[in-house]
């Protein structure tokens, strides 16, 4: 999946250039620049699709419609930030939004169980680099305490809303709140290298 190749004598010396050369390649109608995207993120989009959905076909499903609406709307500034946390924020909006559509068709038809999930340590891995960049994010994860690891695990993969959280762990608002921004902070601080 995450090997797709673009024809072009350009490439060669496209996929050498810095993520805001290809951006401004693909505002200006080089489709080879989001080919190059695509094989330096794909997976790590594809991962948390499928962290979130728990689900190999709705991830991959999910990734091609983020690369698709990246390009189509043609909505980022690199003056904003990475292009990789433009697309996990995107992917990890659309990928609730999924979860939430599912939940209320299973409350409607209630007789349709969930397909088991599945292992992400299945998915074959291909780009050392964003197993290191998952690895990274999962160490300064555990590095958190565990009360404020449980409140960003509950906030990012199952889409909870602070106040659903609160009547989940039956602690009060203002508990959830500091405990998420103090996690953030923390994974900031560690991660800096990877969001400056």
């Amino acid at each position: 999946m995450w090997s797709v190749e673009f024809a072009g004598s350009s490439n060669m010396t496209l996929s050498d250039r810095s993520d805001t050369e290809l951006i401004r390649a693909l505002q200006s109608g080089d489709l080879s620049a989001l080919g190059i995207l695509y094989n330096r993120y794909g997976e790590a989009v594809y991962r948390l699709a499928l962290r979130i959905l728990s689900n190999a076909q709705e991830a991959e499903d999910l990734t091609q419609e983020v690369f698709l609406t990246f390009w189509r709307t043609g909505s980022y500034d690199p003056n904003r930030g990475a292009v990789l946390v433009f697309l996990l924020t995107m992917t990890r909006s659309r990928a609730i939004n999924r979860l939430h559509q599912a939940r209320s068709q299973q409350q409607l038809l209630q007789r349709f169980k969930r397909s088991s999930p599945i292992d992400a340590s299945d998915v074959p891995m291909e780009h050392a680099s964003l197993k290191e960049l998952s690895h990274r994010v999962s160490e300064a994860l555990q590095t958190l305490p565990e009360n404020q690891r449980q409140v960003l695990e509950m906030a990012y993969y199952d889409g909870l809303s602070q106040s659903e959280i609160t009547q989940q762990l039956n602690i009060p608002l203002g508990t959830v709140k500091t405990r998420s921004r103090q996690g953030l902070l923390k994974l900031r601080q560690l991660l800096k290298d990877l969001v400056e």
